[in-house]
């Protein structure tokens, strides 16, 4: 599972950098703030990585994705990529579970 939901929280990484270059087009946002804003979210994707197996770390992902669709009100675009990062973690919960499994059958049998 650990590998899966990394790769989609490094793929949002990305993306919540792109946005923040947008929102900066805004003239009702300042600089500071979509960088300061933008900046935590990068950094807790990092982080979230290195937490995704530990109590509460599917649960944290499950709130970032949240933040991410609700960036839609600044940038609209938002409420699209947030819908299929949403997909993508749950489908990185869902078989990861599976393959995490599968593996531990496998190690039981062998």
């Amino acid at each position: 599972m650990r590998t899966l939901c990394s790769s989609t929280l490094i793929g949002e990484f990305f993306i919540i950098g792109f946005a923040g270059l947008v929102a900066m087009k805004d003239p009702s946002l300042s600089v500071s703030t979509v960088w300061l804003v933008s900046g935590v979210a990068m950094l807790l994707c990092v982080l979230m990585c290195a937490m995704v197996t530990r109590p509460g770390g599917v649960a944290l992902g499950w709130a970032l994705q949240i933040a991410l669709i609700a960036s839609g009100v600044f940038v609209p675009t938002m409420y699209f990529m947030g819908a299929v990062f949403a997909g993508l973690w749950w489908a990185s919960v869902h078989f990861g579970r599976k393959v995490d499994e599968a593996k531990a059958r496998f190690a039981a049998e062998g």
